[in-house]
Formats: C-alpha cells, structure tokens, sequence
C-alpha cells in the first residue's frame, strides 16, 4: 500500500506538458516522410571463387585439393591480391555415392570418392581490375565463380548524407503542406529514422568450363544507398 501510494504521489508531482499546465489545447501536428538517395561510384569488389577436386579417398581429395588451392592463390597474389585480402568462407569434404547407377541397377549405392570443396573471398581495391582477377582465378583452376558484388569503403557517411537529404525533403514537403494551409510551421515535434538501403550482393555464376581466352567484362555501374525519415511537425500558431 505504501508502494501504491508513492507512486500515486510521484506522479501528481510530474510535471505535465506546458499546454496542459495552462489548459491549453495541444499544438496541431503534420506528419511528413521522405527518402533520401545518394549514389556512389564502387570502390571495391568482392569475388566468390570455389576450388573442388574429387578422388577415391578423403586424404586423396585434401591433398589435391590443397595443392589447387596453393596454385589459385599464387595466381592472385601476381594478379595484385595481397594474402590478407583472401579469406576462406566455406570448407567441405564428404563422401560421394553412386546414386543414379544404383537407382538403374536398384541396388544399394556404392561409395566412389569423396570431393572435397574450399571456397575463398577475394577482396578487389581495384573495381577496374576484377575481370582480369577472375581470368587469372579460372585459368589457376578455379572450378566456380559464385558470387560477385561491389561496395563503398565508407557505407555509414553515406548513408549519413542521404539521412540529411531525406530530412531537407521532408522539410520542404512540411513547409509547402503548411503554406497551403495558410499557417506557419512549428518545430519538429518527433523524428523518426527508416530503415537505410544499401545494395545487396549481386548473384554472379561462372563456371570453369567458360574458360576463354577472351577477357572478362564486367561492368560495376554506380551503388545507391538510401535513407528515410518521418518527422512531426507542430502547425499553426501556438
């Protein structure tokens, strides 16, 4: 009870909005959103390559599979690659049966091999340099390119600057909505931030048996990282 009652006490005690102090009405409000973009030209790219040798047993498969993957990373480092911008994502080995014939024969399966697959990202300064990248990465013995996508350095000072962009629309969005009505534009009584947009890896599949002697075009074209924003406003005189 005494718990009960302090509360009650501390709450009377509060003090209340300066409109409900004097009985007055609380301001009129106009909500308004907005988005802002900005576009950026690519700084880097990020490549996906995948390595996959298959033998008849497991320590067959690692060390093949090593050895390829020795030779890829030579490859990149002549490219330009530094080591430290190399970075294993996904490793495997499992063992391979021969299902489709068993299935003919309706036997059992039979184990014939196992394959093993190691998969690195490779990270690119130079976006104008990613075609050759993947040549030298496929004519080393890559068996796949899996992914590609590029991105900025800074994505936060980007987003940031279409933050201040949306929230210059909005304001000019407010002060047109107030002008039309005939009042003046109050202060912003809230404001409230979306969730910001930046691109999304784009899927990119190659394979070895693409291999030519004809380089590789690639094209990065620009990147918008977008933000958006509602704000209240207070409408009207006061």
């Amino acid at each position: 009870m005494r718990r009960l009652i302090g509360l009650l006490t501390l709450l009377v005690l509060l003090p209340a909005p300066v409109w409900a102090q004097q009985g007055e009405p609380a301001p009129r409000r106009i909500t308004v959103s907005a988005v802002g973009e900005v576009e950026r030209a690519p700084e880097q790219a990020v490549v996906s390559i995948a390595v996959e040798a298959q033998a008849a047993t497991a320590r067959e498969a690692t060390q093949q599979i090593a050895a390829e993957m020795e030779q890829l990373l030579g490859a990149l480092r002549r490219a330009g690659i530094p080591r430290e911008d190399v970075r294993t994502t996904s490793y495997q080995l499992y063992p391979v049966y021969d299902h489709e014939r068993a299935a003919r024969e309706q036997r059992e399966a039979r184990l014939v091999g196992y394959r093993a697959v190691n998969m690195v990202q490779v990270t690119v300064d130079a976006v104008d340099q990613v075609g050759r990248v993947i040549d030298s990465a496929v004519q080393a013995g890559a068996d796949r390119i899996t992914g590609l996508h590029f991105q900025i350095r800074d994505v936060e000072a980007a987003r940031l600057e279409a933050l201040e962009l949306a929230i210059r629309k909005a304001r000019t969005e407010a002060e047109r909505i107030a002008r039309a009505l005939g009042e003046p534009l109050g202060p912003a009584l809230e404001v409230n931030t979306g969730g910001g947009y930046v691109p999304p890896p784009r899927p990119f599949v190659m394979e070895a048996a693409a291999r030519m002697d004809v380089s590789t075009p690639i094209e990065p074209g620009t990147l918008t990282v977008s933000q958006s924003v509602t704000i209240v406003y207070a409408i009207g005189t006061p």
